[in-house]
């Protein structure tokens, strides 16, 4: 069995809590959700296979990273090979996924060390309300090194603020708070970074605002 990947490097994670920690990013194509900020290349366009004895090979090649981070895309489409594969990885393994597949996240879930969850909102990513799954997600990861991140600009709601807030208390999950990007540039100013930290503090004090460091250090 292969995989379709569409790039493996190594580089410091540039989001959330651990942010400056060493990682090998393999990064995994397709994905089951079509947000409209996304900038991140994961089709098969220039993209290669690999089985899981090279991916093995390459991760027993990093041994000095923190953790391997499966990214993507959506990482959990990719789950009969996730089955196979992660049970031999020696590296802790750090998974990144837009917190919608529950059922194959049940499939991988004693394998994963750390999961870094979006919330998806309506009001950033032009999609419909996710809160049913990223619950029933959020309730299966509850036992991992779990925290959620979600994007957000000058159009999220009090609604979409209180649920989110209320569903990581739920869950007591840390809750990273992360502006949306024009480039290198976040899409809100400070004034409203802070406005929307605050609002989310007075449902949940488990919040912060970290926006992505490596587009700030040109890392990749």
């Amino acid at each position: 069995m292969k995989v379709r990947v569409r790039e493996i490097f190594a580089s410091i994670q540039g989001e959330g809590p651990y942010i400056g920690y060493k990682q090998l990013f393999i990064r995994l194509c397709s994905c089951n959700l079509h947000c409209k900020y996304c900038d991140t290349e994961f089709d098969i366009q220039n993209s290669k296979e690999y089985s899981k004895e090279e991916l093995l090979r390459i991760v027993n090649e990093n041994l000095d990273c923190h953790s391997v981070s499966f990214t993507g895309g959506e990482p959990l489409l990719s789950i009969d090979f996730l089955k196979d594969f992660l049970p031999l990885c020696k590296l802790p393994v750090y998974l990144e996924t837009n917190g919608t597949l529950y059922e194959n996240l049940e499939q991988v879930i004693k394998y994963v060390d750390y999961i870094s969850a979006d919330i998806k909102l309506s009001s950033c990513t032009g999609l419909n309300a996710l809160w049913d799954k990223h619950e029933k997600f959020f309730e299966i990861a509850s036992g991992k090194k779990l925290f959620a991140k979600m994007v957000f600009d000058n159009s999220i709601t009090d609604e979409e603020i209180e649920k989110a807030s209320l569903l990581c208390n739920k869950y007591n999950i840390e809750l990273i708070l992360q502006p949306k990007m024009n480039g290198n540039i976040p899409a809100v100013n400070s004034a409203f970074m802070e406005q929307t930290l605050d609002k989310c503090l007075a449902f949940y004090k488990h919040v912060r605002l970290i926006p992505q460091v490596h587009k700030f250090i040109d890392v990749q």
